[in-house]
């Protein structure tokens, strides 16, 4: 009894246990045709079968009579098996069930094992994404998210410890990353959930508590015609590697993404017909595309052969043939050439393209998307096939590419085409 009078509960004493086997005895044990067991103390006992020998602990809890499994012998001897029995029986006595305290800590280390980052590689395996879009997700994660939160059990994870991660994001003035790694986190719960992996996804909501999206900003491109020429002619006298000059010269030419140009290869190109296949898994919208080279595009490309033609891309990285050039590298060049962010891009000569092939040069709007890979259906809502309007943009794209000479010779005066039915 304490100074107030409370006298804590007695815990159950322990039974005493009379240990009967000897370890002569255990090793002898045979099975001499049927199940048999030796008994220890305390409820151990040595089930011996034709499978093996295994240590069962016998006991009662709530009134059930019950089995735990101890161990197989030889591999748990008779003293480990012993003390093994001592401690379940500790629990015994504090009215707990060894199975159950079995299972839950099996739970726990099953949830512990089952990491943020276990389950993220598994969703990005399972996914059939474009290259350049398994490896931008991936490094977001593994840059952001993984070295805080990776190694986390997945279900510890709660929504306030995911915000606090893209919070961090936030303060390094990176929201659009913030938000998308939020949305990569959202998706590999929903993937977890639907494995049963977890119950609940501590990303959704999220957003709420973040800071707004910013105004999404176009990809700088020149549409002005004139200035358009100049940017031809500066282009024309780059003096780099010929390997990213063929690779800037061809960007205006075959209004491909930038990611598609530079992992271009020579399988995929047939130069005596004038025809690039991409397969769907380099292409944004999973599905193959074509794009008809013109005569101008396929001068450069023979004039790169010799170069890149031994090795599997057609502008292979500087420092191996083994991958293509860098992302920035067409944009480091129009940078070199004095041409700024906010001018140029890349992937703003699809704009370019866009404007003045439907305003100028009165394409077909229809023609102009299949050409630029974006999705377009008929009146059915289906989708065309790769080799919609094939003939029909050959001649666009030869057109196009005269009327790129033409701004480059200093001729803005260009006659419209007739848009066709």
């Amino acid at each position: 009894m304490n100074r107030w009078g409370y006298m804590p509960p007695r815990k159950a004493p322990m039974p005493r246990t009379l240990n009967t086997l000897t370890a002569a005895a255990v090793k002898a044990a045979k099975f001499d045709g049927k199940p048999h067991k030796l008994f220890d103390g305390g409820g151990l006992f040595l089930h011996i079968m034709e499978s093996g020998r295994y240590w069962r602990l016998k006991y009662r809890h709530r009134g059930k009579e019950k089995l735990l499994a101890i161990g197989v012998y030889p591999y748990v001897s008779l003293q480990t098996a012993r003390v093994r029995r001592d401690e379940a029986r500790t629990l015994l006595a504090e009215n707990r069930d060894p199975v159950e305290v079995r299972q839950a800590e099996k739970a726990q280390e099953l949830a512990e094992a089952v990491t943020l980052e276990s389950v993220a590689v598994d969703w990005l395996a399972s996914n059939e994404w474009t290259e350049i879009t398994r490896l931008r997700i991936e490094a977001r994660l593994r840059r952001h998210i993984f070295p805080i939160l990776g190694k986390r059990p997945l279900t510890e994870i709660t929504a306030p410890d995911l915000l606090e991660t893209l919070r961090k994001i936030e303060k390094n003035g990176t929201i659009e990353t913030a938000r998308r790694a939020k949305e990569h986190v959202a998706r590999v719960y929903r993937y977890a959930i639907a494995g049963g992996l977890a119950t609940v996804n501590p990303a959704e909501g999220l957003q709420e508590a973040m800071k707004a999206r910013p105004r999404p900003r176009h990809f700088a491109a020149i549409i002005d015609p004139k200035a358009l020429g100049g940017l031809l002619r500066a282009m024309q006298g780059y003096d780099g590697t010929p390997i990213v000059r063929a690779a800037l010269m061809l960007t205006p030419l075959l209004l491909v993404r930038p990611g598609e140009l530079r992992r271009m290869e020579w399988a995929e190109v047939d130069l005596e017909a004038g025809l690039w296949t991409l397969p769907g898994e380099k292409m944004k919208m999973r599905a193959p595309h074509l794009v008809p080279l013109p005569a101008q595009a396929v001068a450069i490309l023979k004039e790169l052969e010799p170069w890149t033609g031994a090795s599997r891309y057609v502008f292979p990285s500087e420092r191996t043939n083994t991958r293509p050039l860098s992302e920035n590298t067409v944009n480091a060049a129009l940078r070199r050439l004095g041409y700024t962010k906010d001018e140029v891009t890349a992937h703003g000569f699809r704009a370019t393209a866009r404007t003045l092939m439907d305003e100028t040069l009165g394409f077909r709007p229809d023609w102009i998307e299949h050409q630029l890979a974006h999705a377009v259906r008929d009146a059915n809502g289906r989708a065309y096939n790769r080799t919609s309007f094939i003939n029909e943009r050959r001649g666009m794209m030869q057109a196009w590419a005269d009327y790129l000479d033409g701004l480059r010779k200093g001729k803005e005066q260009v006659i419209p085409l007739r848009r066709s039915a």
